[in-house]
């Protein structure tokens, strides 16, 4: 299926005066990959200090934490792959991103009115994608490592003490990055976090905060600037 198709409003939705911007099938893995991922953090930082141990308590203990947070690590990352598969061509930067970079001021500021046009996701969207991507990868490199420590002939103890190193910070600007990502979601894009639910946007969102991506779904020619 193309982004298209993906992304094209149906003809009740359009006389609704709404755009669907995610899909049922985009929808339900997003939120896999945002649950799975909840779980990842909070059994995590509960590895990461003793001070932040209790937290494993609020899933089950220790044990249970320790057996889970792997499968839940491979879970996530199929969630990302799927991600991936659907997005890949809309996460592409380009020169309206790069020019959309420049304007990032008005984007804090709210001035969404000086921003340029975009299209389906702008690119501090598409910086999350790619670092959250990049970054499951060495995740996934160490964190089989450190499931298989044990396996490791006592010559090659470094690569546990390197893994341990690349997996936690790997997962502190993944946080860091997924704080970023809940912001920019939920308070400067208002109305974002909600398509992510219902999976429909208004006319006027898209145009304010996608417009390039307005006008392709719409069917409606872009005034030349």
């Amino acid at each position: 299926m193309t982004t298209d198709a993906v992304s094209r409003p149906s003809a009740a939705k359009q006389n609704e005066g709404l755009i669907v911007r995610y899909t049922l099938g985009e929808r339900v893995n997003h939120w896999i990959g945002a649950l799975s991922y909840t779980y990842l953090l909070v059994t995590g930082l509960a590895f990461w200090s003793p001070s932040l141990y209790w937290l494993a308590a609020v899933v089950g203990g220790g044990a249970a934490a320790r057996f889970w947070h792997p499968w839940f690590g491979l879970i996530f990352t199929a969630s990302l792959l799927v991600t991936f598969k659907q997005w890949r061509r809309d996460m592409r930067i380009d020169d309206a991103d790069r020019a959309w970079a420049k304007a990032i001021p008005d984007y804090v500021q709210n001035e969404d009115d000086k921003l340029p046009p975009v299209g389906r996701f702008n690119y501090g969207q598409k910086l999350f994608f790619w670092g959250i991507v990049y970054g499951v990868i060495l995740l996934l490199v160490s964190g089989v490592a450190l499931w298989y420590t044990e396996a490791l002939p006592w010559s090659l103890r470094f690569l546990r003490y390197t893994a341990v190193l690349i997996h936690a910070s790997v997962a502190l600007i993944t946080i860091g990055l997924f704080l970023i990502h809940v912001y920019m979601s939920a308070i400067l894009e208002e109305g974002s976090f909600g398509s992510m639910v219902h999976g429909c946007v208004t006319r006027a969102w898209a145009w304010t905060f996608h417009r390039t991506w307005y006008y392709e779904v719409t069917g409606r020619s872009q005034p030349r600037r």
